[in-house]
């Protein structure tokens, strides 16, 4: 009580001093945008700006694996039961999903909050002269990088989200708030918004240099590969209600343009699939077009860790046991003379027949399956990560509601210095790829399929990827037995086949990275796709029973409600909430 008299009586105090004296007084120990708008002090801006990338939590993971591939045939969320982490839950059964949920505002403010850091260090940038400052124009380039890289993630989640730049228009008199209170999520169409992020890439593509100074900058090369995909989503134009209405051929061409320019660079494939999904000297390898960096001694408790990994370590190494590998896409790796099953793939489950031994099911299981299935799913029977111990049935933390299977590529075996033990969770320091050399070869090869301006080159370009596949087998010989892959041939060159050769690789080849969800979205065949993989799951799954995929609707998020209120209801709703 004696605590409360005495703050009253100091409030009484101040109420009584001169308003003059105590209101204009300059406030201590804070920084204005004004006091760091200079030579020495604009690098960290930016800096600060490329620290975003890595800000992760597990509940708004920018790596996105629940927005890109729960929500998908990929994955199941796991965990401990349906409750854990729920509203994941709901996105995975696309049931119950609201504006009023807390994981999507989270993923707003996160990636807004990384967008008004580019935007800082760009107006800071714009105050400096070259003379003050040798790298201006490339720190400008980076910064718009950086920004578009934020907003490419806020529209393939939300679709219609504000566009804020850096520069405040006049009429705002240098009023920042006032400036970004005005911005409307409908400023822009869909397209036009692209266009915008593509503004971003263009610029980055402009000033900054073919060779890094350091790996975990953006260079010339990566810049044209983000124009190429941001090029590639947006010529898949959709209406107000998600429909894709057409697929833009000079889009497309924008795509050829920019993917030819970076096959013309230092990168390339690895040898090796393995080697882009592990640590230490494997990283930043000639695959990694740009990455984001982790790292441990850093004199902080644990280091600069892949928190929004820190839930997907299976339970047998210490982990949480989300991200879980679906039946679905383990079939999708089988193979019948080296090809995929397209039609039949999902008619028997691989590996698994329902015994009571399912380390001896995948052990010695009929049936062959694409090399890369090794890489990305770990299976009964097997070394975890390439030489650890054998993944069994009982790491996992709920079988009976999430099957048997862990992920794999944001993992690392506990025996390597990039595993960290954080109780409860498991993290590690390894890099995670943002833009990867075979994504070159297969949107290259997909924007050749939808022109239909040259079928040989783009089967071309798939086969130079599944050559690749078949080559990576050094870490996996304990399943040479179980593999086959080929090539097509030139009976696969027709449009249609070729488009479905196309969208297959690529769930194949960057399975669990966070992107299945947003391809089904930009293909239009969310819906479809969807609902039939909740046909063949209600059938083995409980919880997934009543899942239903409502078509113009839940391809995006809803625009949190929570930002709709901020905004005084200037932001729209996506259509169909």
């Amino acid at each position: 009580m004696k605590s409360i008299k005495y703050t009253l009586a100091f409030l009484a105090a101040l109420s009584l001093a001169s308003c003059s004296d105590f209101l204009n007084r300059e406030p201590q120990g804070i920084y204005t945008e004004d006091d760091l708008n200079s030579a020495d002090t604009v690098d960290g801006l930016v800096t600060a700006a490329y620290a975003n990338l890595g800000n992760d939590h597990y509940d708004t993971p920018l790596s996105l694996w629940c927005w890109g591939n729960v929500r998908s045939d990929d994955a199941y969320k796991g965990g401990r039961d349906e409750s854990d982490q729920q509203e994941t839950h709901f996105y995975e059964i696309a049931t119950d999903i609201r504006s009023s949920m807390s994981l999507p505002d989270g993923m707003w403010f996160r990636l807004y909050k990384g967008v008004s850091r580019c935007n800082t260090a760009l107006r800071a940038l714009e105050e400096v002269s070259e003379e003050e400052f040798p790298l201006k124009n490339q720190r400008i380039g980076e910064m718009h990088f950086i920004r578009g890289h934020f907003y490419f993630m806020l529209k393939e989640l939300f679709k219609q989200v504000p566009f804020v730049e850096s520069e405040i228009p006049a009429e705002y008199n240098d009023d920042l708030t006032s400036y970004v209170a005005s911005i409307s999520n409908v400023q822009y169409t869909s397209d036009e918004l692209w266009q915008k992020i593509a503004d971003d890439f263009k610029i980055a593509y402009d000033n900054l240099p073919e060779t890094k100074e350091d790996v975990g900058r953006p260079d010339k090369y990566a810049a044209a590969t983000y124009l190429a995909k941001t090029y590639l989503y947006k010529a898949y134009r959709q209406d107000e209600m998600h429909n894709v209405t057409e697929v833009n051929q000079e889009d497309l061409q924008q795509v050829l343009t920019y993917t030819a320019y970076v096959m013309t660079s230092p990168y390339g494939l690895e040898s090796d699939f393995a080697y882009n999904f592990l640590p230490g000297e494997y990283e930043n390898g000639r695959e990694a077009i740009f990455s984001v960096q982790f790292s441990t001694g850093d004199g902080t408790m644990f280091g600069r860790l892949n928190f929004s990994d820190v839930l997907n370590a299976s339970l047998g190494i210490g982990g949480s046991d989300f991200h879980k590998p679906s039946q679905n896409l383990v079939n999708a790796f089988k193979t019948e003379n080296g090809l995929p099953m397209f039609d039949t793939f999902n008619d028997t489950n691989y590996g698994y027949n329902g015994s009571s031994n399912p380390l001896e099911d995948y052990s010695s299981a009929e049936g062959k399956v694409d090399p890369r299935l090794f890489h990305t799913v770990a299976l009964p029977g097997f070394p975890y990560k390439y030489d650890y111990d054998t993944y069994e049935t009982d790491w996992n933390r709920n079988e009976g509601v999430y099957g048997i299977y862990s992920s794999l590529k944001e993992n690392v075996s506990p025996e390597s210095d990039s595993f960290v033990q954080m109780s409860p969770f498991v993290a590690n320091s390894k890099n995670r790829i943002v833009l990867r050399y075979a994504d070159v070869l297969l949107m290259r090869a997909e924007a050749l399929t939808e022109l239909g301006s040259d079928l040989t080159a783009a089967l071309e370009l798939v086969n130079e990827v599944r050559r690749r596949a078949a080559n990576s087998t050094s870490l996996i010989q304990y399943a040479v037995n179980n593999i086959e892959i080929a090539e097509y041939d030139a009976s696969y060159a027709s449009q249609e086949q070729l488009r479905q050769v196309v969208r297959w690789e690529r769930r194949l080849e960057f399975a669990m990275e966070g992107s299945r969800f947003f391809d089904l979205t930009r293909w239009g065949i969310a819906a479809e796709t969807m609902n039939a993989y909740y046909t063949k799951e209600q059938t083995t799954r409980s919880y997934i029973q009543g899942a239903y995929f409502d078509k113009n609707k839940e391809e995006y998020i809803p625009i949190p409600q929570q930002q709709i209120s901020y905004s005084k209801n200037l932001y729209q709703q996506n259509y169909g909430y």
